[in-house]
């Protein structure tokens, strides 16, 4: 079955670093055994962790950073920059990045 939907993520007042530290912090206040603690553990204490990890990042404004963005859930995006600003953004540069997408081969590293 093929992809049908696109999911759209914008974070406004966001940090990822103050993400993952209130997520270490939920863990500690609930009283894991640090034993027990893995990525699931705290994949699950995210802010929505029940959204998928994204594929694709496109960061516009020609910065060439993820700025402290959704740090934890990048680890195996794919990043496509753009120079234009995020209100000039078009559809013509959605399809130009989701190409690029398209082109490459998804690798996926090990622990």
């Amino acid at each position: 079955e093929l992809n049908v939907r696109l999911g759209l993520w914008i974070a406004f007042d966001y940090g990822g670093r103050a993400e993952l530290v209130e997520a270490t912090r939920r863990i500690a206040d609930s009283g894991l055994d640090p034993r027990e603690i893995d990525e699931n553990v705290l994949a699950a204490h995210l802010y929505a962790p029940e959204l998928p990890d994204p594929d694709l990042l496109i960061r516009t404004s020609g910065e060439l950073r993820v700025s402290n963005f959704m740090l934890w859930q990048l680890a195996y995006a794919e990043l496509v920059f753009v120079d234009r600003l995020w209100p000039d953004f078009d559809a013509r540069d959605l399809r130009a990045a989701l190409a690029e997408y398209a082109k490459r081969r998804r690798r996926f590293g090990g622990r």
